[in-house]
């Protein structure tokens, strides 16, 4: 069956799945990804022994998951371009490098948050 025929729990169980494939593939294929997430391996214990507030914690916890959440959006994004070939085209040059972009925006954004927080 399709998974866009599917419907209720069938659905859910089968984006489950398929979004779990997807971080193995990530985890399996992009470097960059295995990196942050030793990052957020290391932070978010730190995080938590930080600080003692909820909100403090949601907060410099939610951006290094938001790092992950960008590296995999980037990580899509070259993988489709790459599908295509490997001929130089400006336009795939321009999405790569905006992606890229976008992962670097969501370091400094948790840079600025653990700042912020910690001091």
């Amino acid at each position: 069956m399709a998974y866009s025929n599917q419907r209720g729990m069938k659905r859910v169980i089968a984006a489950f799945g398929y979004s779990w494939k997807g971080l193995r593939s990530t985890f399996r294929h992009e470097e960059a990804f295995r990196q942050e997430l030793l990052l957020v391996a290391i932070l978010v214990p730190a995080a938590l022994w930080l600080t003692d507030v909820g909100v403090e914690r949601a907060l410099l916890i939610g951006s290094l998951f938001l790092i992950l959440i960008v590296e995999l959006l980037n990580s899509g994004i070259e993988a489709a371009i790459d599908r295509f070939g490997g001929e130089i085209h400006k336009l795939s040059a321009r999405a790569k490098d905006m992606g890229s972009a976008a992962v670097l925006l969501s370091f400094v954004n948790a840079g600025v948050i653990w700042l912020l927080v910690l001091l």
